[in-house]
């Protein structure tokens, strides 16, 4: 089995970057700008990965699953290794393909074809050397026989067998593959996709990546104090109160009159698809800035596609406090998310560690009301009497009569009110049988449709 990374919380949690616990990854390496990332998204069948052809696109180690002639295992994309740099990009972006190197059992050292052998890849090929883990020289961009009979300038590094490949056509990726598989180990416990999926979001700078790292104990993704920092939607997978999760680092969300370049463009993409595919999505504010218009629109963009949500107001640390501020703090944020009034909100500080678990822990529950079920007896026995009591307005002197309830078999809670007269129930009454029915079978963070239909 791969090396497990395992930081114990408290008695009862335990985190666990499960990528880690996979038999077989496969770490793609290399200086900057030989195609890495076109590789990656080759090899995972979409575009997942960001290309550009900016040098230092890809910043932290990007993960997905390959399934090859009936074996599956991890792809990590990684940045550019380039020493001597003093950018702080740079630096951090030497830990995280250290890192890759490490969590590998094979690794794909590519390299570049048009520009032949560097004195970047002769000292990163020093480097690998002393992982002692297969290193298969990948020669990109061999785009034409010519270009692939140059590949073999690179035997030069004595590492063994070249495989020249062009991953934007993906001519020779078979090969690599084949080679790639005789090196794997049998097969481990590969990420089970029916996961759930909790996705951390907000605007750039307010302390997501930070959040993962404090949460994982170990920097799963670059943090430094320019926004922007992150630029993928990165995967971990973790486990916490004996439950297995994928949670999701993201690029900050900004106002689309602000995004100023393509890279940020597909970078917030990549958000938005993250949050498309949670379960869950915990939407982080800075303390110092409160609710702002880009959080609301995060915020309404989950709840539009039924995602269950928690409000992480971070940099607590930095607001001076008395016994009511945290409460004066809630209900300004709730009754500027009115009538979004059922979202759970804990006040964090990553840098001091407070309330981190806590945060996770809400998310788990709200997960668990995502997923509820409540019988159609207990519904009625709940509700109609309230319905009794407070029961809609008359419309035009026709009574309305709602007969019974049920939950629909949907993903996301739903239900259905069966009337006479559907077409007559309003908003305002709406807004009241929701309110019963979070009243009576909690359905904290998460949003629930109503559906009135004739009986």
């Amino acid at each position: 089995m791969g090396s497990t990374y395992e930081l114990t919380v408290s008695n009862n949690c335990s985190l666990l970057i499960a990528h880690c616990k996979l038999s077989n990854i496969v770490a793609i390496v290399g200086r900057p700008n030989v195609g890495k990332s076109t590789l990656f998204n080759r090899l995972v069948e979409r575009r997942q990965a960001i290309m550009d052809n900016e040098s230092g696109v890809t910043r932290d180690r990007h993960y997905g699953v390959v399934d090859w002639t009936g074996r599956s295992f991890t792809v990590i994309d990684t940045g550019g290794y380039v020493e001597g740099s003093e950018d702080i990009f740079e630096a951090a972006i030497r830990e995280q393909v250290k890192l890759a190197v490490e969590e590998a059992q094979v690794i794909l050292f590519m390299v570049d074809c048009t520009t032949g052998l560097t004195d970047l890849d002769k000292d990163f090929a020093n480097i690998l050397r002393t992982s002692k883990k297969p290193v298969i020289i990948t020669a990109n961009k061999a785009d034409s026989s010519e270009l692939s009979y140059m590949a073999a300038e690179f035997y030069g590094l004595g590492m063994g067998e070249v495989f020249p490949i062009a991953s934007v056509s993906g001519s020779g990726t078979g090969e690599l593959l084949d080679e790639v598989v005789k090196h794997l180990a049998p097969e481990g416990d590969l990420e089970d996709p029916g996961l759930p999926r909790i996705t951390i979001l907000g605007r750039p700078n307010v302390g997501k990546s930070s959040f993962l790292n404090v949460l994982l104990g170990v920097d799963r993704t670059i943090v430094t104090e320019v926004a922007g920092t992150t630029r993928d939607a990165i995967d971990t997978r973790y486990n916490m109160f004996d439950k297995d999760f994928i949670i999701t680092d993201t690029a900050g969300i900004r106002r689309k009159s602000k995004v100023k370049d393509n890279i940020e463009f597909y970078s917030v993409l990549r958000s938005i698809k993250a949050l498309e595919n949670a379960d869950v999505c915990m939407v982080m504010l800075d303390a110092g800035r409160g609710l702002e218009s880009q959080d609301q629109n995060i915020i309404g963009l989950a709840h539009k596609n039924q995602k269950g949500v928690v409000i992480l107001v971070n940099k607590w640390d930095l607001i001076t406090k008395d016994s009511k501020t945290t409460e004066t703090f809630r209900k300004a944020i709730l009754a500027k998310l009115s009538p979004l009034d059922y979202i759970p909100m804990v006040f964090t500080s990553v840098i001091n560690k407070q309330r981190i678990y806590q945060a996770m822990e809400l998310a788990l529950e709200v997960y668990v009301n995502r997923q509820k079920r409540i019988s159609t007896s207990a519904l009625n026995n709940k509700l109609l009497p309230e319905i009794e009591r407070i029961p809609p307005p008359a419309i035009k002197g026709k009574y309305i009569k709602i007969k019974y309830i049920t939950q629909l078999p949907t993903k996301t809670p739903a239900f259905a009110f069966f009337c006479n007269l559907p077409q007559y129930i309003k908003e305002p009454y709406k807004r009241f049988l929701e309110h019963r029915l979070r009243m009576h079978f909690d359905f904290t963070g998460v949003p629930i449709r109503l559906f009135f239909r004739k009986k």
